[in-house]
C-alpha cells in the first residue's frame, strides 16, 4: 500500500509541477513576443489539444486499467497483448492525426482568420504555426501508451519524470528559441511562435527517451513475470479493443470541453470583431483573454479540482456498495471544496484584474486586458463546478450524460458566440463560454440529484457563509488598493506591490475568518491543521 500512495503522490507531484511550469512560462515568453505572439500559439495550440483528445481518446488511461485488471489475477500476457495492440493503434492513429492536421492547416486557418491586413495576423501565419505544432502528433499518442502501461504495473516514476523533463525541454526551446529568434537574429515574432509551437515535438522526443531508458531496465522483469504465469485469458483482439474503447469513451469528454470552447472563438472571434468595426484590437483582445488571461484563470482551477478529484475513487467504491451516507458526504465535500477555493480566488482576481495582469504580462492596453480579466475570472468557478461534477457522474455510472450536457453547452456557443461578440465587443467570447459551461455545469448537476436524490441543501448553506467572507475580504482588498494607490508609484513595479500586499492581505483575512469560523475544517477536514500555528499565534 505504501508503494502506491508513494506512486500516486509522485505522479499528483508531477503533474502539479508541470502544469506549473506551463503557467509560469508565459510570463517572460510575453516579453519576448507580445500579444500577437501569444495570439498566435494559442490558435495553433487550441487545435492540436483536440487532434491530441481524438488521436488518444482516452487510451492511456484505459491501458493502465486494462493492464492492472489482468496483471491483479497473474495473466501479465494479457496486459502485454493490450500494450502492443494499443501501441500499434495509436502509432496509427498518432501519423493520421498529424497528417490530417498538417493537409488541413491552410484550410483551417483561412475559416479562422478573414482579414488579410499585413499589419495583423493573416491566415499564412496561423497556418504555418498549425504545421509546426502537427509534428508532435507522431509521437504523443505512442508516448502515452508507454506511460498507461507503466502506470498498470503500478509503477508511476516513468510517467512522473517523462512528464517533467518533457515540459522542461519543451519551455526550454520555447524560451531559448524565441529569444534567439527576435533578440539575437531579430527575426520575426512569426518564427519565434513556428518554432515554439515545434517544440512540442521536441519535447516528446525528450520524453521518448526517458521513456525508453525505463523499459529497457524493466523489460527483463516484466518478460519473468510472464515466463512465471500459469494462466492466460483467451480474449480475441477485437474483444480486448471494445473492453478498452468502454474504459477510454468517458474520458475524452472533459479534456476536450474547453478547447472546443476555445476553437469556436478561433473561427468566430476575429471575424465578429472586424464586423463590429474593432478589428484593430482582436489580436491583442484574444491573446489577453485565451492565452494570456487563460493561464491566471486556470490556476486555482487546477489546485482545487485536484483536491477535489482526489475524493472521487472514494465515491467510486461507495456508490458501488450503495453506501449513501459517505456518499452524499463525499460529493458535498467534493463541490464544497471548488466553491471555498475557487470562488474566493475568482472574485480576488476579478478585483485585481489591472494589478494582476499588468504585474505579469505589462501595462500595454491595460484597460482592455484588465477588463477582459475582470469578466473572465469568474467563469473559474464554472469551469471547476463543471470538471467535478462530471467526474461526479463518472463515479455514479452516468458518465453517458456526459455527451449530452456537453453538447448543450457546445451548441450555444456555437448559436449565440459571433452575436454576444458583435454586441459586447470581446467580453462577449467570455460571456459565451460563461453560459456554454455554465449551462453543461447545471445539467450535470441536475443529473446528479435525480439519479441519486442528492440535496445541495448543505452547499447552498455553505455557499452563503463563503459569500459573506468573500465580502468581506473584497472590502479590505477594494480599500487596501485604493490606499496604496496613493503612495507606490505608477506603472509595472507599482502594481505588483498593490495585487502582493492586497493578496497576502485579503488572503488572510479570508482564511483567517473561514478557520475561526470552523469553516474551513468542516469543508477540508483535518488536513488544514497546520494552519493551527499561523492563526494561534
Amino acid at each position: 500500500m505504501s508503494n502506491i500512495v508513494r506512486g500516486t503522490m509522485l505522479l499528483t507531484g508531477a503533474s502539479f509541477l508541470s502544469k506549473f511550469l506551463g503557467m509560469i512560462y508565459v510570463i517572460p515568453f510575453n516579453s519576448l513576443v507580445g500579444a500577437t505572439g501569444g495570439t498566435l500559439f494559442a490558435y495553433a495550440y487550441t487545435p492540436y489539444n483536440i487532434f491530441i483528445s481524438l488521436s488518444t481518446v482516452g487510451v492511456p488511461l484505459a491501458v493502465s486499467k486494462f493492464v492492472a485488471k489482468y496483471n491483479a489475477v497473474g495473466d501479465y500476457k494479457t496486459g502485454m497483448r493490450m500494450f502492443r495492440t494499443g501501441m500499434t493503434l495509436m502509432i496509427v492513429t498518432g501519423v493520421l492525426a498529424f497528417f490530417a492536421m498538417f493537409l488541413s492547416a491552410d484550410w483551417l486557418a483561412a475559416q479562422m482568420i478573414t482579414s488579410q491586413d499585413a499589419r495583423s495576423i493573416t491566415s499564412a501565419d496561423v497556418a504555418f504555426v498549425i504545421k509546426m505544432v502537427s509534428f508532435a502528433l507522431i509521437l504523443i499518442p505512442a508516448m502515452s501508451i508507454v506511460r498507461g502501461f507503466f502506470q498498470g504495473h503500478h509503477s508511476m516514476g516513468p510517467t512522473a519524470i517523462s512528464q517533467i523533463m518533457e515540459q522542461i525541454v519543451r519551455i526550454a526551446f520555447i524560451l531559448g528559441g524565441s529569444f534567439v529568434i527576435v533578440s539575437v537574429l531579430n527575426g520575426s515574432v512569426i518564427a519565434a511562435v513556428g518554432f515554439s509551437t515545434f517544440s512540442a515535438f521536441l519535447g516528446a522526443v525528450a520524453s521518448c527517451f526517458v521513456l525508453w531508458v525505463y523499459w529497457h531496465k524493466r523489460q527483463p522483469y516484466i518478460h519473468k513475470q510472464m515466463q512465471q504465469q500459469i494462466y492466460t485469458h483467451d480474449i480475441r483482439t477485437r474483444d480486448m479493443l471494445a473492453e478498452l474503447f468502454r474504459y477510454a469513451g468517458p474520458f475524452i469528454l472533459v479534456g476536450l470541453a474547453t478547447p472546443v470552447y476555445q476553437l469556436i472563438d478561433q473561427f468566430t472571434f476575429e471575424r465578429a470583431m472586424v464586423a463590429s468595426n474593432q478589428g484593430d484590437i482582436w489580436a491583442f483582445a484574444y491573446s489577453a483573454m485565451n492565452f494570456y488571461g487563460h493561464k491566471l484563470v486556470i490556476i486555482p482551477v487546477t489546485l482545487a479540482t485536484g483536491l477535489s478529484l482526489a475524493i472521487l475513487p472514494e465515491m467510486t467504491k461507495s456508490f458501488t456498495q450503495k453506501n449513501r451516507v459517505f456518499l452524499e458526504k463525499q460529493i458535498n465535500q467534493a463541490l464544497q471544496i471548488i466553491m471555498f477555493l475557487i470562488l474566493p480566488a475568482a472574485v480576488g482576481l476579478s478585483i485585481l484584474s489591472k494589478e494582476a495582469y499588468g504585474t505579469l504580462f505589462g501595462i500595454d492596453n491595460i484597460q482592455i486586458s484588465g477588463q477582459l480579466l475582470a469578466w473572465y475570472a469568474p467563469v473559474a468557478l464554472v469551469f471547476g463546478l463543471f470538471t467535478v461534477s462530471s467526474s461526479i457522474l463518472q463515479s455514479i455510472n452516468q458518465q453517458r450524460f456526459a455527451v449530452i450536457s456537453l453538447s448543450a453547452g457546445v451548441l450555444v456557443k456555437l448559436l449565440f458566440n459571433i452575436q454576444l461578440i458583435y454586441v459586447f465587443g470581446a467580453k462577449g467570447a467570455i460571456i459565451g463560454t460563461a453560459l456554454a459551461a455554465g449551462i453543461a455545469m447545471i445539467l450535470n448537476l441536475w443529473r446528479i440529484s435525480t439519479t441519486i436524490q442528492f440535496s445541495y441543501k448543505q452547499l447552498m448553506k455553505r455557499t452563503i457563509l463563503i459569500g459573506i467572507f468573500i465580502a468581506i475580504m473584497s472590502l479590505f482588498i477594494i480599500l487596501l488598493r485604493f490606499l496604496l494607490n496613493m503612495v507606490v508609484p505608477e506603472g509595472r513595479f507599482g502594481m505588483s506591490i498593490v495585487l502582493t500586499v492586497c493578496i497576502v492581505v485579503g488572503g488572510m483575512v479570508y482564511l483567517g475568518l473561514a478557520y475561526y469560523s470552523t469553516l474551513m475544517e468542516r469543508v477540508l477536514g483535518r488536513r488544514i491543521g497546520f494552519l493551527d500555528k499561523l492563526f494561534r499565534r
